[in-house]
């Protein structure tokens, strides 16, 4: 497979001093869904801004489908489409109005043009709607034709930039089903951008954790959770049982990263399932109360704890 995106020490400052890329490196296979991880503030939506041709990095280099995009921003932006955080449609014109429009802009029209957006509206399931205003459709409307509207003219790489966010469960999965299908029915390159733990882990082929302007880590899914080894023990304790229980497992064999989160416990393990019975036995042998047990494989949130050196939704309050 050939690079569709390759962005290599990307430097990007704000004033007076934010330093919102630190030398930034990724690199994306064609044909493949890439996840740009990270809470809001991290730096994803300022290295889409550069890879798309909005914004020039202070130092560093960007290609996309093989163009340089500090060097030719105008081919770069005919070969992508782009679905930022915030709707891009007019809300005063119909559906069949701003995909119209959208084709115009990138020099399509006649036939063709007429052809290609009866499609694209049939395709996101708006077509009983597209002579409709926009200010008359939900949010999840607006979202699906957000998204026909950066298709209309066929890009070789799709950029996602927190396309969920805001959307009902019921239509994040509906975005999901149809992200599946750009990506895996028709080979086409998408860098998505979200700070959704759960989309990364079922959309993206690999994904990359930025913390602060920098990549902090980076692989599939699958092989980054792999990478911390054994189980996740996650213990509800009972009511002013917290502040003892560091002390309690200390001498319990197996047993690594223990962290206190207001009243769960989580316990990282080698293998979880031999260690739950001493875990239990020295609470109890502490006066310490266990209200519920779970236990579940290792989650990208316990990868950016590794990582980053804090928990996941933590950073996003912060941020």
């Amino acid at each position: 497979m050939t690079e569709a995106i390759v962005a290599r020490d990307l430097v990007k400052t704000y004033p007076p001093d934010v330093r919102a890329l630190d030398g930034l490196t990724i690199s994306v296979e064609a044909g493949t869904v890439f996840g740009l991880l990270g809470p809001n503030g991290a730096g994803k939506s300022t290295t889409v801004r550069i890879l798309t041709a909005l914004s020039r990095p202070d130092s560093g280099t960007a290609f996309v489908a093989g163009i340089d995009v500090l060097a030719d921003p105008q081919a770069a932006r005919r070969a992508i489409g782009v679905v930022g955080q915030k709707h891009g449609v007019d809300p005063q014109a119909t559906g069949r109005e701003n995909m119209v429009l959208q084709g115009v802009f990138y020099g399509l029209g006649g036939r063709e043009l007429r052809t290609r957006v009866g499609e694209t509206l049939e395709r996101f399931d708006l077509a009983a709607v597209a002579d409709r205003r926009v200010k008359t459709y939900s949010g999840g409307m607006q979202r699906r034709l957000d998204v026909a509207m950066g298709l209309i003219h066929r890009p070789q790489v799709l950029f996602l930039d927190e396309p969920t966010t805001g959307l009902d469960p019921e239509v994040r999965s509906e975005m999901w089903k149809e992200v599946e299908k750009l990506a895996h029915s028709e080979g086409m390159t998408i860098l998505l951008t979200t700070h959704y733990l759960e989309e990364a882990d079922r959309l993206a082929d690999e994904v990359a954790i930025v913390d602060h302007g920098k990549i902090v880590a980076s692989g599939t899914p699958e092989a980054l959770k792999r990478g911390l080894e054994g189980d996740t023990i996650e213990i509800e304790l009972g009511e002013g049982d917290a502040a003892a229980t560091r002390g309690a497992l200390a001498r319990v064999d197996g047993i690594g990263l223990t962290e206190v989160d207001g009243r769960v416990l989580r316990v990282r393990a080698r293998d979880g399932a031999a260690v739950v019975p001493a875990v239990l036995a020295a609470l109890d042998a502490h006066g310490i109360r266990a209200a519920s047990l779970t236990m579940a494989r290792p989650s990208l949130d316990e990868v950016y704890l590794r990582h980053a050196g804090r928990r996941f939704d933590e950073e996003e309050v912060a941020a």
